[in-house]
């Protein structure tokens, strides 16, 4: 396994080489570029730069699950490049040798004895789980997630080397505190693929038949700003929702986020990246009552693809949200519940966006969860001209009580050239996801 001191140096001579070729698309090095100006939220102030300013000896190329968090090291700020070959694996031990949700049961946890214990039939529905089962649960995940949970400090990049970069099972925690947080993180050109609990929760109480309740997004952020997140994919293949049994009636869900931004993070841009096959997506905001939350939360999402999603593309509290010549492709998904969020005190600010819906009607992009108040222009759907041109709010209005306000207490400033609809779906397929080398 080569060394963290080691890959430096080879990161060294792969940019040399690179530069001495310009005719190569390659020659970019993502590593040192940073967020242009006015590109949303994330390029206030300051800006967002990562790791750009990182010395030789912080400059690194990591192959598996030890070198990313030996090279990460979060305690520390200095700034620092890391680039990703390959496919990592986050299921895996110290010697890289892939683990199975089996390998990561203790004291006795079994799903089967999980199961025939906790069977509403046994158990019934009026109280969650408790006892030695539901301690050996926890105990078998809290050993996933040592293994799943990866840490990243403050003036970091993280960047695919060439488009077939994957990071995979892992869950990336961008977490300060209050008085601590994290900053200045740009994360580009990778695949995060696939990241699943192997002990979700059963709750007999979540809702009318209990729910299975997961943990791990692949990445999330927590009292965090400045933050980059450009021309990824997220995606289920191999724990794709279709795939997984139903267990006391309800479907076993190993998945939670791919993207969630709360507990007061703020000034975050998601541009150019690929949401695929999963149900929730992107939470901004960490609950009803979290008052910290107030005058932060400010995220910018732009030219991103959402295909075959479930709900929360975004869900939004508090925050002030531009959404705009995003490309929501939800012709073919079964599980679809609605694309804008809207809850409490939040204020989304939606435009020039295109949704290939097939026979699900306006009126559902918008889901409402204590909010009051949307902006929503420009919106086209199934269709490239003017006469498919729909007022989302309106179509709401006319389906749902009590009506949306149609306008919100801000415009956005911060943003590069806001393309025509008609363009979008071109742009996001062409133009989303990693590079195309």
């Amino acid at each position: 396994m080569r060394s963290v001191k080691v890959t430096s140096v080879l990161v060294c001579v792969m940019v040399l080489l690179l530069a001495a070729a310009p005719v190569l698309a390659q020659d970019r090095d993502l590593g040192r570029e940073t967020l242009p100006p006015n590109d949303g939220w994330a390029a206030e102030g300051a800006g967002t730069t990562g790791g750009a300013a990182a010395a030789p000896d912080h400059v690194y190329i990591v192959t598996n699950r030890s070198e990313l968090v030996a090279a990460l090291d979060s305690q520390s700020a200095d700034p620092k490049i890391i680039y990703v070959s390959g496919t990592i694996d986050a299921n895996v031990d110290d010697n890289n040798v892939p683990l199975t949700c089996e390998d990561y049961y203790r004291d006795g946890y079994s799903l089967e004895a999980f199961l025939a214990a906790y069977d509403p039939a046994v158990w019934g529905m009026e109280e969650a789980p408790y006892g030695p089962l539901e301690d050996a649960r926890l105990v078998s995940r809290n050993v996933q997630q040592a293994r799943v949970r990866i840490r990243v400090g403050s003036n970091t990049t993280i960047a695919g080397l060439g488009n077939d970069a994957v990071i995979q099972g892992a869950w990336l925690d961008l977490r300060g505190t209050a008085t601590a947080p994290r900053s200045n993180i740009i994360i580009r050109n990778l695949t995060f693929r696939d990241t699943f609990d192997c002990f979700p929760e059963w709750d007999p109480t979540d809702g009318a038949n209990g729910s299975w309740n997961a943990l791990y997004d692949a990445i999330s952020l927590r009292y965090t700003h400045h933050v980059w997140i450009d021309h990824n994919t997220f995606e289920d293949v191999a724990t794709i929702d279709s795939s997984e049994p139903t267990y006391f009636g309800m479907h076993y869900e190993r998945h939670d986020g791919l993207l969630d931004i709360t507990n007061a993070s703020d000034l975050v841009t998601v541009s150019w990246n690929q949401f695929r096959n999963h149900d929730k997506v992107m939470l901004i905001g960490s609950s009803d009552t979290a008052s910290a939350d107030r005058g932060k939360l400010r995220v910018t999402l732009h030219h991103n693809l959402f295909l075959n999603l479930g709900q929360r593309t975004p869900r939004v509290r508090f925050g002030k949200v531009h959404v705009y010549n995003n490309y929501y492709n939800i012709d073919h998904s079964p599980a679809y519940v609605y694309s804008w969020g809207v809850g409490i005190e939040s204020q989304i600010y939606a435009e020039n966006n295109y949704f290939k819906s097939g026979d699900i009607t306006p009126d559902r992009f918008i889901g409402v969860y204590k909010g009051t108040m949307i902006h929503a222009a420009g919106t086209y759907a199934n269709g490239r001209s003017l006469n498919r041109l729909v007022d989302v709010v309106a179509a709401y209005n006319a389906a749902f009580d009590p009506d949306l306000a149609p306008e919100v207490e801000w415009t956005p400033v911060l943003h590069t050239g806001i393309d025509p609809t008609h363009r979008v779906t071109g742009l996001v397929m062409s133009g989303s996801g990693p590079f195309n080398w």
